[in-house]
């Protein structure tokens, strides 16, 4: 067992796949792409239907998008997708300056396929991340497959098993910390994890021009407006 398979199962992680087919995997993905509820969140709301994000699954993207950076001298395409209308997630696209956010999609297919057609790439070329059904059309058909499971549900987390929906299972549950295991998983399948981690401490050069293109990144908000992906303001 390499040590990358062992510190991520020590925690609970499980790989459907193993380790060497993430890594042939994640060669050709382009694009990260993240449902909302129950990935950053709990899955809860309050009473004004807002939600909260963690400051580590921030971390985890800006560092997934750097060691790509490294890797292929630009940036991914990062999006979230998702069934609702979230606010916090406006505001996490905004700050994080992803390229894209689309809300109110039941169908997800629907905007993978218009992310797929703005950036030029295929559905097999997108990293998703997801917990919940409205997900499994996208999971069916994207490239690379982590999914957060709850133990709530468990006759779920074995549909998604038995019909080979998922590469990697999280240990941590939603909204408790899975956004930053599989982003710290997939830098490790990278291969650069130490390289990230002391280039952005150091805010060496790389960093500095990886952060600026990532400044100059301007976020489009896309909601289903009657069966057509409309662009929208982030409000």
């Amino acid at each position: 067992m390499s040590h990358l398979t062992q510190v991520f199962t020590e925690i609970g992680g499980e790989f459907i796949i193993p380790e060497a087919s993430l890594i042939e995997k994640i060669k050709h993905i382009k694009a990260f792409v993240f449902d909302w509820d129950g990935v950053f969140t709990d899955a809860g709301k309050d009473h004004l239907l807002q939600s909260r994000f963690s400051e580590a699954d921030s971390m985890g993207t800006n560092l997934l998008r750097f060691s790509y950076y490294l890797n292929h001298k630009e940036l991914p395409i990062t999006a979230i997708i998702s069934g609702e209308k979230n606010s916090a997630a406006f505001t996490f696209v905004d700050r994080e300056r992803f390229h894209s956010s689309y809300s109110k999609f039941a169908n997800k297919i629907d905007a993978a396929k218009h992310l797929c057609e703005t950036h030029h790439i295929e559905l097999n070329q997108i990293a998703y991340v997801f917990d919940d059904v409205l997900d499994l059309g996208l999971a069916e058909v994207c490239g690379l497959r982590m999914f957060i499971p709850r133990k709530s549900n468990p006759l779920f987390n074995e549909f998604v098993l038995k019909h080979h929906l998922a590469d990697y299972t999280t240990g941590c549950t939603s909204g408790q910390g899975s956004v930053r295991e599989v982003c710290e998983l997939m830098i490790g399948l990278n291969g650069n994890y130490d390289l990230v981690i002391s280039e952005r401490a150091n805010f060496a050069a790389s960093y500095k021009s990886y952060l600026d293109l990532r400044k100059a990144t301007t976020p489009i908000y896309f909601a289903n407006q009657e069966g057509v992906v409309t662009e929208v303001k982030n409000s």
